[in-house]
């Protein structure tokens, strides 16, 4: 009997489509077998194995971006109920049904809920959010970091530029150019390693300028919504001391 349940249970998603980068959005419905332990992602294949609308009207399959399927690569993000997060750890038995999936709207929409992160990935492009090497040879072991400092900056390491934290962010928008809460995370983690902080000054100056650190307006709605659980608040306030004490050695000519 409970099989039977199970085989006839279905799952209903409400999706927001788009065909093309500039065309209008515009919703459609769907029923798709349960399945126990069942994720977004899993209810996403069965629309493209079967693209029929809950109405039994054929539709083209919904286009969406995953890859690792465990919460790493970030790829999956998108607005599920109305909230920010990874479509591979969205369990649909903890999910309210209809099932309501939106691209995320902090990015340009590609197709459907595939998005364009590059606003992301220029800023960190623009903080240098890497550790310099000269040469590709064998430099050695390189220098030690201490050990507490390396489990907070572990932490940091965990960012995998989903975008959550930016969809969360009321000051990232298409209205300013402000860097966003991952970049300013990734500047403090580089700056903590020994031979990225050689760069430290170069990336604090970057914060400093239009777009930067100044357009933090404290929301705390970035560290709420991060599914890596990064200190994001805690790093904004780290750098932010750090470009007032460079901004004030700028000035005394130290």
């Amino acid at each position: 009997m409970a099989e039977t349940a199970v085989a006839t249970k279905k799952v209903k998603l409400i999706i927001t489509r788009q065909d093309a980068p500039n065309s209008g959005s515009y919703t459609e419905e769907f029923e798709v077998p349960y399945r126990p332990n069942m994720n977004v992602i899993s209810a996403l294949m069965e629309i493209q194995r079967n693209p029929k609308k809950a109405d039994g009207n054929d539709t083209a399959p919904v286009c969406w971006e995953s890859n690792c399927l465990e919460e790493v690569c970030g790829a999956c993000s998108m607005v599920i109920n109305g909230k920010p997060r990874q479509a591979c750890s969205a369990l649909v038995d903890k999910l309210e049904q209809p099932i309501r999936l939106q691209p995320m709207s902090t990015f340009p929409v590609v197709r459907d809920l595939v998005i364009n992160r590059e606003r992301m990935f220029n800023a960190l492009k623009r903080v240098k959010a890497w550790i310099p090497i000269d040469g590709t040879y064998d430099l050695g072991p390189g220098p030690r970091m201490a050990e507490t400092k390396r489990q907070w900056a572990y932490e940091l390491s965990k960012c995998m530029t989903c975008g959550v934290c930016l969809e969360s962010c009321p000051n990232v928008n298409d209205r300013n150019s402000f860097i966003g809460p991952a970049a300013i995370s990734q500047v403090r983690l580089f700056n903590a390693h020994p031979t990225g902080e050689m760069n430290k000054e170069e990336r604090l100056e970057t914060l400093m300028e239009d777009g930067g650190i100044e357009g933090c307006g404290n929301s705390q709605n970035c560290v709420r919504s991060c599914p890596k659980g990064i200190p994001l608040t805690t790093s904004i306030a780290a750098i932010n001391k750090d470009t007032t004490k460079h901004l004030f050695k700028q000035w005394l000519g130290m």
